[in-house]
């Protein structure tokens, strides 16, 4: 067994907390026994979902918290007020060391401030994005930012490339990997004034390997590996590619079940189909990692279920285990830029 990582959960978050939160904890210990989950929030609760299953017990401790943070709450406001929510607790535990990683499928917002507020940002990380995995034709690529900052600047879209093309590189394998920017054509001199700005400081960057810009279009294809853009855009991508992904599923299954013959063909197809979909599921990538904190601090989807709350858990262990954070910190911060 490797060393033990230590994952804190907010267990009150999400739209089926606690239980889909604590039957993907226990589904994660039961995976791997180098991992012990923190379950954070009302003990009565969580202990209650806890008796419904078998498991290492030694791999689960459960962290009260009397308070949740809501959704609709203004999160610099909440994470101020509820010092005992569940995720101003879990997100202390990875201030002190007690946690290598905090995974929540709570309050964006509140994951958000809460993370930069608690945990901090590594020295000279400018603004910390959002980076989820997304499928593609060809594997997986990494949007960066999908949700953090919708008003980011030039500097900012430059490092977010950089901790893109770590993450990539070191938690995926992909040596040397593509990056490009989103714009609405290839021409280099298109695009917005950010993009313009930004395009000329990605090609002089000699520490990622920029192939120029990629047009929403083109992305689920996979031909680049880190696709980089301000927080507004990438949430549209991502929400219109999520919404898009479910829709053809769902349509796919129910042509497949129209007719006789169309079953029989589904029948026969079922396991290449599965296959298929199963590549174009978010849910088998885990959550959103806010990169450049001094801890990890991984947002998952607020309709999260267990599958997407183990795989939140285990890519936390990845994280951790390739010493992200001090290659982002040595990579980009080295020459001690200004915050």
């Amino acid at each position: 067994m490797g060393e033990m990582k230590n994952v804190a959960v907010d267990a009150m978050g999400g739209d089926h907390a606690p239980g889909e939160i604590v039957k993907g904890a226990v589904e994660a210990v039961c995976s791997r026994d180098d991992i012990k989950v923190i379950l954070v929030g009302i003990e009565d609760a969580i202990n209650a979902e806890l008796q419904k299953y078998t498991y290492p017990t030694e791999q689960i401790e459960v962290v009260h918290a009397s308070e949740v943070i809501e959704t609709a709450e203004p999160p610099v406001v909440a994470i101020r007020k509820k010092k005992d929510s569940s995720i101003v607790v879990a997100l202390n535990l990875v201030k002190k060391g007690q946690a290598d990683a905090f995974v929540s499928a709570g309050s964006s917002g509140a994951v958000l401030v809460g993370g930069q507020v608690i945990v901090g940002k590594i020295r000279g990380i400018e603004r910390a994005p959002l980076a989820p995995l997304i499928p593609t034709k060809k594997g997986v690529s990494l949007l960066i930012d999908c949700g953090a900052n919708v008003d980011a600047r030039a500097s900012h879209l430059v490092q977010f490339a950089k901790m893109g093309s770590i993450y990539m590189e070191h938690v995926m394998g992909i040596a040397k990997p593509k990056v490009a920017i989103v714009n609405i054509g290839a021409e280099e001199e298109k695009g917005n004034a950010l993009v313009k700005e930004t395009y000329p400081l990605l090609k002089e960057c000699e520490d990622i390997n920029f192939v120029g810009s990629i047009e929403a279009r083109d992305i689920p294809n996979g031909d680049v590996d880190v696709i980089v853009c301000e927080a507004f855009v990438g949430n549209v991508i991502l929400k219109l590619y999520e919404g898009l992904s479910s829709t053809l599923i769902s349509v796919i299954k129910q042509g497949l079940m129209s007719t006789l013959k169309s079953k029989i063909g589904a029948a026969l197809a079922l396991p290449a189909l599965k296959k298929t979909l199963k590549s174009f599921d978010a849910t088998e990538y885990g959550g959103a990692p806010l990169l450049g904190l001094k801890g990890l601090v991984v947002k998952t989807h607020g309709s999260a279920k267990s599958k997407e709350v183990k795989n939140s858990i285990i890519q936390c262990v990845s994280f951790k285990e390739q010493n992200i954070n001090d290659k982002i910190q040595q990579n980009i911060c080295s020459d001690d830029k200004t915050e």
